[in-house]
């Protein structure tokens, strides 16, 4: 048995350290990377776009004043509405799929 309970840390502990440090360096950078990063989704046949960056934050949204009709803002809406949430959809699915090439696919709560 060991004095004090605890093995001695070996050169194993010491390697498996400095690849976390490695990995947690890789995330941050790629995090950095793909928050400047933007995808786009358009609705309505092309007539709504929302452009979303990889911080999840909308950074663009067009109108074609085709669907601009004072009679029926809520289908207006409606568009707006699915655009700007298929753009954050995808900005999370670009989040987790970059992170997933670093990660292995290991799900690390936290992360994103």
């Amino acid at each position: 048995m060991f004095k004090g309970g605890m093995p001695p840390m070996g050169g194993n502990m010491n390697n498996l350290l400095k690849q976390a440090q490695k990995l947690q360096k890789q995330i941050e950078e790629m995090r950095a990377k793909l928050e400047q990063q933007t995808v786009e989704a358009t609705v309505g046949g092309g007539k709504v776009k929302a452009v979303a960056n990889g911080k999840k934050e909308i950074v663009d949204i067009v109108i074609d004043s085709e669907v601009v009709d004072p009679d029926d803002v809520e289908m207006l809406q409606d568009l707006v509405l699915a655009a700007v949430n298929e753009a954050l959809k995808k900005a999370e699915e670009m989040m987790a799929n970059e992170m997933g090439k670093l990660t292995g696919g290991l799900n690390m709560p936290g992360l994103f």
